[in-house]
């Protein structure tokens, strides 16, 4: 299919720069009734399902995978997005052109200056696509521990921070909490570099009201990665490549999820990284198995869907992968009509914006 199809225009004054406060206050675009567009807030979610019902979020925890180094006089942005080993990754690098292979270079924050940083990562590889391979110059089981003194949350480009200041001045980013808010209230096993952002509208008092009402909540893991939400660079979507991201599916999951279908309940997906997994993870007859490894499976208008029967989502970019996957979801016309309601009500868009609930009608 053709990448221009899924374009909209979107006034950038919609995009959130901070999430909702308290978090179940955004905007909660209903879809679950064809053909009808109805505005609620996040905390009314349960009205909207059923006892029995099964909620399937992504338990990840977003690491602090953003850094800012020096390579001489030349100052780099890093953007962890896939492990090779313990001290090795891939990363995205702004102002890549300046490094070559063997470089080293020196990570640094408004406190700690590159003269007096203990850490720093050599140059491996360069590849167009892929950006660069790194090794960091520490132990494996430290790693964790300089990435949280030195890095800050891998925040999608549109929420705009100021990088750390190199004359000693405490700049903005030090100033905002993204760090408790660019994670969900469950987050539980640390590897993601970006979050699964329609979780982030969940509280305890949203999830009280789901479990006075017997809903279900089940957790998979899957760690996002930063090639996620790369803009979509090709014509069509038959020559886009998805990066791969690692997940795990237990069979306890499977067992309740497999078990609600059986008896007729709704199966919703909370964001679309626990879909993915899901439909990676399920066979063709819809019966969901336990899976570890890796996913790249990509979604377009034209795919049947195996397990969901809705899904819990944010607003996406235009052209990207994501918004192709809710276009299959539902159709073309019903989310670009949903869309323009959405932008004409001033919902917020994108990772800290508002809330999507939308019926799956493409199903095997």
């Amino acid at each position: 299919m053709k990448v221009d199809i899924f374009d909209f225009e979107l006034d950038k004054n919609l995009i959130a720069n901070q999430p909702s406060d308290p978090r179940d206050s955004c905007k909660l675009l209903d879809l679950s009734i064809p053909n009808e567009i109805h505005d609620r807030i996040f905390y009314e979610l349960p009205d909207l399902l059923e006892e029995g019902d099964v909620l399937v979020f992504n338990d990840t925890k977003v690491i602090p995978a953003k850094l800012y180094a020096q390579r001489g006089l030349a100052e780099v942005e890093v953007t962890l997005y896939h492990p090779v080993d313990g001290i090795e990754w891939w990363a995205f690098v702004k102002n890549s052109k300046r490094l070559h292979i063997g470089d080293t270079i020196t990570f640094y924050t408004d406190e700690i200056s590159p003269e007096k940083s203990d850490f720093s990562a050599q140059i491996l590889e360069k590849k167009a696509d892929d950006g660069i391979r790194l090794a960091f110059n520490c132990l494996p089981q430290n790693l964790g521990k300089q990435l949280e003194k030195y890095g800050s949350m891998p925040l999608p480009p549109y929420i705009k921070r100021d990088k750390p200041s190199l004359d000693g001045k405490t700049s903005l980013w030090s100033r905002y909490s993204d760090k408790e808010n660019y994670q969900t209230i469950y987050a539980r096993y640390e590897g993601a570099v970006a979050a699964p952002t329609a979780g982030l509208h969940f509280t305890d008092r949203v999830f009280s009201a789901l479990e006075k009402k017997g809903i279900k909540k089940v957790f998979l893991t899957l760690h996002v990665g930063a090639g996620t939400f790369l803009p979509v660079k090709v014509e069509d979507t038959k020559d886009h490549k998805m990066h791969a991201e690692y997940g795990i599916i237990h069979q306890e999951a499977c067992d309740v999820i497999n078990e609600a279908k059986k008896h007729g309940k709704k199966i919703v997906a909370v964001g679309t990284t626990s879909l993915r997994l899901l439909e990676t993870a399920a066979d063709e007859n819809g019966t969901l198995h336990p899976f570890t490894g890796e996913t790249s499976i990509f979604i377009t208008p034209g795919y049947k869907f195996k397990i969901i029967d809705n899904i819990i989502t944010n607003f996406h970019l235009p052209k990207s992968t994501l918004f192709m996957l809710i276009c299959a979801i539902a159709g073309i016309d019903r989310m670009k009509k949903a869309y323009a309601h959405a932008m004409q009500n001033k919902y917020h868009f994108y990772s800290y914006g508002d809330s999507c609930f939308i019926k799956c009608v493409n199903k095997i």
